[in-house]
């Protein structure tokens, strides 16, 4: 079956603000992103990919147009790969979500997760969807391209972060223990017998930054070390 490179979008203003973009619009990648998606793309050149599909969000399509430079494809947006509705949390501080109820049901217990408002999406839908379109799509590139074929699936850091727990048979409530940074890339090879994880969260570069990383206090944007980033992170 064919090689499936799950894509994150590179890093956007609102990442680097601290705040839930969700679907709002006007959020594009910034300087930091879009150097992100060029190098990615300049990684992945070696790669024959055969078709880019992108959430239908600008930071995700801005993304893919880098990816596919030099290449003759056409990008195929699909719905289901869009960011989480996060409803009325969208555009808020991250610092100010972390101080509310759902946090910790959105941290401890997703499968239950419900985000409010007429927007609000539950996770377990957001989960359902997407792992949907990957797999139509993947079954759609092994009939017109072989089992050889590698295609390239763009979209945001919860919603790639649901796709890898579906792969690798995780629960969704065990999902948060994922990490999808900017202008990332996993690889998935779906066969009929069970999905194969052959690489994940892969930003390139040397191993020197994991020697600088240091753990989260509480207060820090109002997270407390443990709490993953909603919506993704920054990548720091």
């Amino acid at each position: 079956m064919p090689v499936t490179l799950l894509v994150r979008h590179g890093r956007t203003t609102a990442n680097a603000a601290g705040v839930l973009a969700g679907r709002a619009a006007g959020v594009d990648l910034d300087k930091v992103g879009r150097a992100q998606a060029a190098a990615l793309a300049q990684r992945l050149a070696v790669v024959p990919i055969v078709e880019v599909v992108s959430s239908p969000l600008a930071r995700c399509r801005q993304t893919a147009r880098a990816l596919l430079a030099g290449r003759d494809l056409a990008m195929v947006v699909d719905d289901r790969l869009a960011e989480a509705g996060y409803g009325d949390w969208t555009g808020r501080p991250l610092s100010e979500l972390a101080r509310t109820r759902l946090w910790r049901t959105v941290q401890d217990h997703p499968s239950a997760a419900v985000f409010p408002g007429a927007e609000g999406e539950a996770m377990a839908a957001v989960q359902a969807r997407a792992v949907a379109a990957v797999r139509e799509h993947d079954r759609l590139v092994a009939a017109r391209h072989g089992p050889d074929a590698v295609w390239v699936a763009v979209s945001h850091g919860d919603v790639l972060k649901a796709v890898l727990a579906d792969a690798l048979g995780l629960h969704l409530d065990l999902f948060q223990r994922i990490v999808v940074d900017p202008a990332s890339v996993s690889a998935v090879r779906y066969t009929d017998g069970r999905p194969f994880v052959l690489r994940s969260n892969d930003v390139g570069g040397s191993w020197e930054a994991l020697g600088r990383a240091r753990p989260r206090r509480r207060g820090r944007r109002g997270r407390a070390d443990g709490d993953a980033q909603v919506g993704g992170g920054d990548g720091s």
